[in-house]
């Protein structure tokens, strides 16, 4: 579904990112941890074609996507939601939902409002509210929600869980294993392990712009070694 093979990517002459590679298949969710700047971020952008890679290659569906435009990559089917969410504020959720409205190009069944209000069952309550008028977790409910009305085959995620109360963790959790279970690739950053490990197939554990552990999460869970080693403050 997703290779990324040994990229770099630079913010101005700082390099974040050394030969990264990393796969995610069909219906798969990975997880991508690590501690606090160690290219999470990055590595989503990259993919996006938000920070270009100077060197290496990004091939989504065996199609070489690396250089292209943002939207270019969105339209191949890449959905990317960002840490920030950035929601607009103005708009009410189901003027949010049409801003990302697209057909899906593979003849899957499409993503719509109706749809995505019995996955988020919490937007459906408050369709008629503006952005602004949410709390931080159902902003970002509505951010995947909105990224979905583009129907992608991919979904990267920034963050998910970061800053929202349990109770709205666990319904993004029961979410993302709905879309899993609807044959969606899932990259998530994260670094809530309790979320991930509800959630993810596989982890790839990411230091200083390097991947140093790709594998089962299960078998990553089970390895105090190396979480202490990579993730411990």
């Amino acid at each position: 579904m997703l290779e990324v093979e040994a990229i770099d990517a630079f913010y101005g002459e700082a390099h974040i990112l050394h030969s990264l590679s990393l796969h995610l298949g069909p219906g798969e969710v990975l997880a991508l941890v690590g501690r606090n700047g160690a290219g999470k971020s990055t590595t989503l952008k990259a993919i996006m074609g938000l920070v270009p890679p100077r060197r290496g290659r990004i091939v989504f569906e065996g199609k070489p996507i690396t250089g292209l435009p943002p939207h270019r990559i969105a339209r191949l089917g890449i959905g990317y939601v960002p840490e920030d969410r950035r929601v607009f504020r103005d708009l009410t959720v189901a003027e949010n939902l049409e801003v990302g409205r697209r057909p899906p190009a593979d003849g899957r069944r499409a993503w719509t409002p109706d749809r995505l209000f019995e996955l988020f069952p919490n937007l459906a309550e408050r369709r008629r509210h503006r952005g602004a008028e949410m709390s931080g977790g159902e902003q970002q409910m509505l951010s995947i929600a909105r990224t979905l009305m583009g129907n992608p085959r991919c979904l990267l995620l920034d963050e998910p869980s970061e800053g929202i109360a349990p109770v709205i963790v666990e319904d993004l959790a029961r979410a993302i294993v709905e879309l899993k279970g609807e044959g969606l690739s899932i990259l998530l950053s994260e670094q809530n392990l309790a979320f991930a490990a509800a959630i993810a197939d596989c982890a790839a554990v990411i230091e200083k712009g390097e991947i140093r552990y790709e594998g089962a999460f299960s078998a990553f869970m089970a390895d105090p070694t190396i979480r202490e080693r990579y993730l411990a403050v």
